[in-house]
């Protein structure tokens, strides 16, 4: 069975022209918005024909997911500040810097528009923020070897203790960020996690 369009992950100069597609996607959406973006815009801003667009991402919709995974294939890794609280803290701060820089924050901010008006870049954009977390399995590891945290914490659903509040206050109250904002989340998150409630019950 062939794998769906734009998911096969190439190298060399294939590999190329998948960033130069990723790129002209999410500039699309910070420009445009889902609802603007084009096969022409990114055909024009990517230097890759139409014809090739539609053969190996099938879709507006294709090409989104496949920005977004392209996205994830960095080598972002969790903080290592030697304590718990100081790691969730660093971790609730690097949202707070996303977000306080325009040019930082403004293609993630567009693709988590672009995921309420399509659902296959709501399934990719669920995928990354699974990868990605997935990724703080070290942070939870290190803190339960200190005696930190309860052994079986889940990591997924610590580090999105710590980045949900901060997500509600950017994309549903429109609330600003700062560093008491992402200290507040960091310590609930903290307190929550040693009470063992991301943790299997006993």
């Amino acid at each position: 069975m062939s794998p769906p369009p734009g998911t096969v992950r190439p190298g060399g100069r294939t590999a190329r022209t998948r960033a130069a597609v990723r790129d002209a996607v999410l500039s699309g959406l910070v420009e445009h918005g889902y609802p603007g973006l084009t096969v022409e815009y990114v055909a024009e801003h990517s230097g890759v024909h139409k014809t090739t667009l539609y053969r190996r991402w099938g879709s507006i919709e294709g090409l989104v997911a496949d920005a977004l995974d392209a996205a994830g294939e960095d080598d972002w890794t969790p903080p290592d500040t030697g304590s718990l609280s100081g790691d969730l803290h660093a971790l609730a701060q690097e949202v707070v810097d996303t977000f306080a820089d325009p040019a930082a924050g403004a293609a993630p901010a567009a693709v988590i528009a672009a995921a309420f008006q399509s659902e296959q870049a709501a399934n990719a954009l669920r995928a990354f923020y699974a990868e990605r977390f997935g990724r703080c399995a070290p942070l939870v590891e290190r803190a339960a070897a200190r005696g930190e945290l309860p052994a079986g914490t889940d990591p997924g659903a610590l580090a999105g203790a710590v980045t949900a509040p901060l997500f509600f206050r950017l994309f549903i109250t429109r609330e600003p960020l700062d560093g008491t904002v992402a200290g507040q989340a960091a310590d609930a998150a903290l307190a929550a996690a040693r009470a063992g409630v991301f943790a299997p019950p006993a």
